[in-house]
């Protein structure tokens, strides 16, 4: 205990107050950063929404583009692109979405989908 007694008599008012700020700082970035569940799904087909659903219950949905249709499978709290016509697969690439905000877009089939819920990290999609 000797040893920690020295350690503080060392720190300066100055010390403690970037200590403070830098703990201040912690906690409003884990607040501001935070990103919730998701708590839909919004589906666009050539820039306009298609359906939006709840992520409560197992689905899957067929998404008419350009190119053909892209299928998407939709599960409690996640959903992701199952197949798509497009020729490089970016958006069947992309896996689970499982946080509000993000999105897979299908570009060349003019298909995209982004979570919504509580922290958002877009206020909105559009190519």
């Amino acid at each position: 205990m000797h040893g920690a007694l020295d350690w503080r008599a060392l720190l300066r008012p100055g010390d403690w107050g970037v200590l403070a700020l830098g703990l201040g700082l912690c906690v409003y970035a884990g607040f501001c950063l935070w990103t919730g569940a998701p708590s839909s799904l919004i589906v666009r087909a050539r820039g306009e929404v298609f359906i939006e659903v709840d992520l409560n219950q197992s689905r899957r949905i067929e998404v008419p583009g350009p190119l053909g249709l892209t299928l998407i499978q939709v599960e409690p709290g996640r959903a992701r692109v199952v197949a798509d016509p497009g020729p490089r697969q970016y958006c069947v690439r992309q896996g689970w979405l499982t946080h509000a905000g993000a999105v897979a877009i299908c570009a060349p089939n003019e298909v995209s989908l982004m979570l919504s819920g509580r922290g958002n990290d877009y206020d909105s999609l559009g190519y």
